[in-house]
């Protein structure tokens, strides 16, 4: 099985407790986190990392650093002019994470961009494509809905889509275009991965059950609603179980990220439900244990 996760990595540095001026430099990416996860979780998976950089030497060192992680890196494109994106993290005492960003001209942004219009042909192959709502905010409107439409017909071709909402505001031009996009990506997707905190911003649901009743009516039959600490909840076959909270949370940074790699990898390799839900908890559970977005081995 080959997967494809289409989306934006960058440079992140992560600050030493104040007053120290030091930081530590890594690269990460909400949906490169979940590739990096899934590789780990599942190794007889092809999973390949879907981008744009640069060719500077921060996007080099990048490169070869997904692929130390055995993600393929043969669908990553390369910018003459732009470079990639960066971060810096820092966390409070509880492990809550606050981020500040330069990413308006990352190379990511230009991704299926061609001068004929956007080409997609580089997801051509694959069994499922993962991506998130950063994914689709970094886009441009044109590309944006183009690849909403390859998506339907790839599904109508047998392939499989999983997507998780991820919403983060500044990236949107405004609320209504976040809802109309993050709306049809939950309506055309298979694997469905959302966050409750997510859906409660963008779509204004009071709760989680109404989240859950929300993404049934339109559509959705397969995923999980993560809950942080209390859990997840199963948007499929359903699922009674219990799930103990993580021993320490040291740093929240792709809690979310982890979970689904866990969860696709039980999924994607024929585990039931119960196994994929407890995978993508534990997992999630171990990562919030330790400082910034992707665990040492």
């Amino acid at each position: 099985m080959r997967v494809a996760c289409v989306g934006e990595a960058m440079v992140e540095l992560s600050l030493d407790a104040a007053p120290s001026t030091a930081a530590r430099l890594g690269f990460a990416g909400d949906v490169l986190n979940t590739a990096i996860y899934l590789k780990r979780s599942a190794p007889e998976l092809q999973v390949d990392f879907v981008t744009r950089v640069g060719r500077d030497a921060f996007s080099d060192r990048m490169v070869g650093f997904i692929a130390a992680e055995e993600v393929g890196t043969g669908a990553i494109g390369r910018s003459d002019d732009r470079n990639v994106g960066l971060y810096a993290i820092t966390t409070d005492a509880q492990g809550e994470r606050s981020f500040t960003y330069w990413r308006d001209s990352s190379a990511a942004r230009t991704l299926f961009q061609a001068p004929d219009g956007p080409d997609f042909s580089v997801l051509e192959g694959y069994d499922v494509v993962y991506s998130s709502a950063i994914t689709l905010a970094i886009l441009s409107p044109d590309v944006r809905g183009a690849l909403m439409t390859w998506l339907d017909e790839f599904r109508a071709r047998g392939g499989r889509v999983a997507f998780d909402s991820n919403y983060r505001p500044r990236l949107w031009p405004d609320e209504a275009t976040a809802h109309a996009a993050i709306e049809r990506a939950w309506r055309s997707c298979d694997i469905a991965l959302p966050s409750v905190d997510d859906e409660m911003a963008v779509f204004g649901d009071p709760d989680a059950p109404a989240v859950l009743d929300r993404l049934t009516g339109w559509g959705v039959r397969d995923g999980a609603l993560k809950r942080g600490a209390d859990g997840p909840v199963s948007l499929g076959e359903a699922v009674e179980a219990q799930y103990a909270p993580a021993a320490q949370v040291v740093d929240t940074t792709a809690a979310g990220d982890s979970f689904n790699g866990g969860y696709l990898a039980a999924a994607l390799t024929g585990r039931g439900q119960r196994d994929a839900l407890r995978a993508g908890h534990d997992l999630a559970s171990m990562v919030v244990g330790v400082k910034g977005a992707i665990a040492p081995r």
